[in-house]
Parts: structure tokens; C-alpha cells; sequence
């Protein structure tokens, strides 16, 4: 296992970190909990390769991951960074309290040495942790149950450099991966800064944990898009932790293997990578953009998703995850809406399109392609 500084907090962690928000569940009278037949003895085997670095959050695995990665740690608790978050940005000191005190008790530990704000934006920083929750924060750190101020972090470049520069936090956790580089910009200025940087979804949240004709074999000897995906990651010098959310022990086995590698990648096979990837990135341009200029649409047709989910699969070859978000669509949370059956061809998206894209056409396409088996 290789290890790298966690900017200045005096913590030397491995680059891989365990991700605790996927672990396998089970149903024990009739409640989803983790199974801990199954998960306490991956992340002891993760512990045994040298991985130091553990991440939970009070949510994750249906409220039960703390409990599970807790009892993983007795006989560990000294040899391993332990981070979680408390999400709650309320007015209501007591309930802040209770979410630290919980984690507490859950993880069964005297401290966190990761604390994090948990989603944290500018918007939030400047109207909930500056004036209020961060004072909570610092009267924990001075009692001694944190040991690190940091945070989970969704928002943009500028908004990362802003909190950057504020001082105060240690330790940003953040998206970045092959398909998602839109902070690479701000990660290089917070190490430079520095600041500690941990990644989340390095697989793209489960994207690039698939076969993928097009991302196979750009580098040779790697042809598994998973590994990829993680030397990608810890190729970046300014990355200190590449946090997996591993669900069985192949993938711990395989991420412990790829993490032991003093260099990941190298400078050329980035270069590789990169060009690939920009070839690929105007490619998608050409079918589209995102912009959502076409929406609403009277029928609900949730086009901007359909026409991602499309090129997931016919620019990126990943059409097994690309067919199963199709598929689930009507039933998602944030990006809900009607497939591409629903349109009714009235061509108003068409008269919206910047890019004059043959919108009707493309969603037949979409389709077929999206539902075939």
C-alpha cells in the first residue's frame, strides 16, 4: 500500500480509502442492515493490506453504516483515520449535537478524526457554518471529540477556492473521476494550499465499474475499467485519498492490488487518457450538450437524461449501466420523467435545440438502443 500526507493535518493515510456507503445488506426482521457476515471481513481484509482510511456518514446503508464499520474497528481503532459527516445545517444546536453524539456512540470510538460538514456548498458556508454550525464544530474540536474540521463538498471551482481560502477546514472531500473533471482545477489549488483532498466516486458511482469496449485497452496491460477509473484517480498528484465504496471482497481484492503501486500511471499514459478522453468528450458533444434548452416537455419526457444515459453507451461503450438508468428512470428522485415512448413528435424541443439536433429522431434512437437486451 502506498501512503500520502493529508495536507497539514499530520495524517499519513493510504491513497486507497474505504468507502462505507456501499457495503452489502441484508434483511433481518424485515429491515435492510449491512451484512456483517460479509462486510466485517472485507474491511478487516482491506485493514490487513495496509488501508488506513475509512468513511461513513449517518445515512448511509440505511442508518446501519456506522454501526458495521464501528465493530470492524475494535482491535483496529489505533491504526485507522476515521471520517464521517453530520449533515444537519439547522438552527437547532441540540439536534447538531445529537448527530455527533450518535456517530459517537454508533462507531463506538471516544473520537472522529475526520469530521466533515456533510454537502457542503458556498451557499451553506456562508449562511449556515461561518455565522453558526461552525462555531458547533470548533467547541467540538476543542473538546476533543474531533480532531480534523473538513468537509464533503458540492459545488464548483470558484465556490472551492472560495472555502479554500477561508482557512477553515483541513480536508475537502469531493467527485472526481474519467467522466466528471470539472474540479480539477480546484483540486490543485486546495493541495497547493494545503489541503488535504479525498475523492468520492472514482468509479463515477458505479459507471465505470463495467466492461467498456472503448475504455478497455488504452493503456496496455489495463483492461479492467474499474482499474482504470482508480489509476486515473491516483495518478493525479494532487489527490491524496481515492475513496472506493467497495461491496465485495473481488473488489477489495483488486483495489488493494492496484493501490500498492508506487506510480499508477504515467505521464504518458495520462496523456493517453486524456487525449482519448477529449476525443470523446466532442463526440458527445455532437449528439448533445445538456443545456436543457428543450425542457419542459408537455409530455414529461425527461430528454436531457435520456439523451446522457444515450451517450454513456454509444460515445463511452458503457451501455449496461446506460440501460439500467434508462430503465429506472420514471423512477428517480431528482431526474424523474417519462422515456422516450411518450414523445408524441410535436416538435417543440426542436424549435428549442441551440444545437438543431433532430430531437424526435434521436429519441427513437435512444430507444431502441437504451431498451434492447
Amino acid at each position: 500500500m502506498i501512503y500520502r500526507q493529508l495536507g497539514q493535518t499530520g495524517l499519513k493515510v493510504s491513497q486507497l480509502g474505504f468507502g462505507a456507503m456501499r457495503l452489502p445488506m441484508t434483511e433481518v426482521d424485515g429491515e435492510q442492515v449491512v451484512d456483517r457476515e460479509l462486510a466485517i471481513p472485507m474491511i478487516h481484509r482491506a485493514f490487513e493490506a495496509g488501508l488506513t482510511y475509512i468513511d461513513s456518514a449517518v445515512g448511509y446503508c440505511n442508518q446501519d453504516s456506522q454501526r458495521a464499520v464501528g465493530e470492524a474497528l475494535k482491535g483496529w481503532r489505533d491504526q485507522i483515520v476515521v471520517s464521517t459527516k453530520n449533515h444537519y445545517y439547522g438552527e437547532d444546536e441540540a439536534e447538531w449535537w445529537g448527530n455527533l453524539e450518535n456517530s459517537l456512540e454508533r462507531l463506538d470510538v471516544d473520537y472522529i478524526d475526520i469530521y466533515n460538514h456533510h454537502g457542503l456548498n458556498w451557499k451553506r458556508y456562508e449562511e449556515d457554518v461561518e455565522p453558526r454550525v461552525g462555531k458547533w464544530m470548533r467547541k467540538a474540536y476543542d473538546q476533543g471529540l474531533i480532531k480534523h474540521i473538513c468537509c464533503s463538498f458540492h459545488d464548483d471551482n470558484e465556490a472551492l477556492k472560495r472555502l479554500v481560502d477561508t482557512g477553515y477546514v483541513e480536508s475537502i472531500t469531493l467527485q472526481y473521476n474519467l467522466l466528471n473533471r470539472d474540479l480539477e482545477e480546484g483540486i490543485a489549488y486546495a493541495h497547493e494550499k494545503g489541503l488535504g483532498v479525498v475523492v468520492m466516486g472514482p468509479v463515477a458511482g458505479g459507471r465505470l465499474g463495467v466492461r467498456s469496449e472503448v475504455l478497455t485497452q488504452i493503456i496496455p496491460g489495463v483492461e479492467r475499467v474499474p482499474e482504470l477509473a482508480l489509476r486515473f484517480v491516483l495518478s493525479n498528484p494532487n489527490v491524496t485519498v481515492a475513496l472506493s465504496g467497495m461491496s465485495t471482497m473481488q473488489h477489495v481484492e483488486e483495489n488493494v492490488v492496484t493501490a500498492a503501486d508506487e506510480v499508477s500511471l504515467s505521464l504518458e499514459d495520462t496523456r493517453l487518457i486524456l487525449e482519448h478522453l477529449e476525443r470523446l468528450s466532442e463526440m458527445a458533444k455532437l449528439y448533445c450538450t445538456g443545456c436543457g434548452y428543450c425542457m419542459p416537455c408537455q409530455q414529461e419526457v425527461n430528454i436531457p437524461f435520456i439523451f446522457e444515459a444515450y451517450n454513456l453507451g454509444q460515445v463511452y461503450g458503457l451501455w449496461d449501466v446506460a440501460r439500467q438508468r434508462y430503465a429506472n428512470l420514471p423512477n428517480q428522485r431528482r431526474d424523474g420523467g417519462q422515456q422516450a415512448d411518450a414523445c408524441i413528435e410535436c416538435g417543440e424541443c426542436e424549435e428549442k435545440c441551440p444545437q438543431n439536433i433532430q430531437i424526435r429522431d434521436q429519441l427513437k434512437a435512444a430507444h431502441a438502443a437504451l431498451t434492447a437486451r
